[in-house]
C-alpha cells in the first residue's frame, strides 16, 4: 500500500526504510509524510467512503504532487469527499460543488465550471495566472 500512495519515496529514504521507528502521533515525520502514511493506512482498510479535508494545504510542492497523484488512485477506488482550497487537488474528480457564503453555488467537472465562467473560474484564474 505505501508504494500504491507513494509514501514508498519517503519510507526508503529513512534510516531503517519500513523497519523506522515512527513516534507518537508521527513527531518524527513531516505533515506531508504523516498524510502518505495515513492514504496507505486508509487502503488497507479499503473503506467505502473517503473524506479529505485539506489534503495538501500544509505541505511543500514535491510531497504536494505525491499527495495529489494518490488521490488520483484512492478515488478510483472508492467514493471519495474532498474538501479542498487548491484547485489542483480536485481538478481530476468527477463533480465539483462550489460552496460559496455557505450555499451551493456551482455543481460540475472541472472543463464545465470553466466553461461557466463563473466563481470557480475565478478562482481558478487567481490560482494559476
Amino acid at each position: 500500500m505505501a508504494r500504491y500512495v507513494n509514501a514508498n519515496t519517503f519510507i526508503e529514504k529513512l534510516p531503517d526504510q519500513y523497519l523506522s521507528r515512527v513516534e507518537e502521533r508521527g513527531t518524527t515525520l513531516s505533515v506531508g509524510q504523516r498524510q502518505l502514511l495515513s492514504f496507505a493506512r486508509a487502503m488497507a482498510f479499503e473503506p467505502k467512503i473517503l473524506i479529505l479535508d485539506e489534503a495538501t494545504s500544509s505541505v511543500d510542492v514535491e510531497t504536494e504532487y505525491y499527495i495529489q497523484e494518490a488521490i488520483k488512485k484512492l478515488i478510483k477506488q472508492m467514493t471519495s469527499i474532498i474538501i479542498a482550497h487548491r484547485l489542483s487537488t480536485i481538478q481530476n474528480v468527477d463533480r465539483i460543488i462550489v460552496i460559496h457564503k455557505g450555499e451551493i453555488r456551482e455543481i460540475g467537472n472541472h472543463e464545465e465550471l470553466i466553461a461557466k465562467k463563473g466563481i470557480y473560474y475565478n478562482l481558478y484564474q487567481m490560482q494559476y495566472f
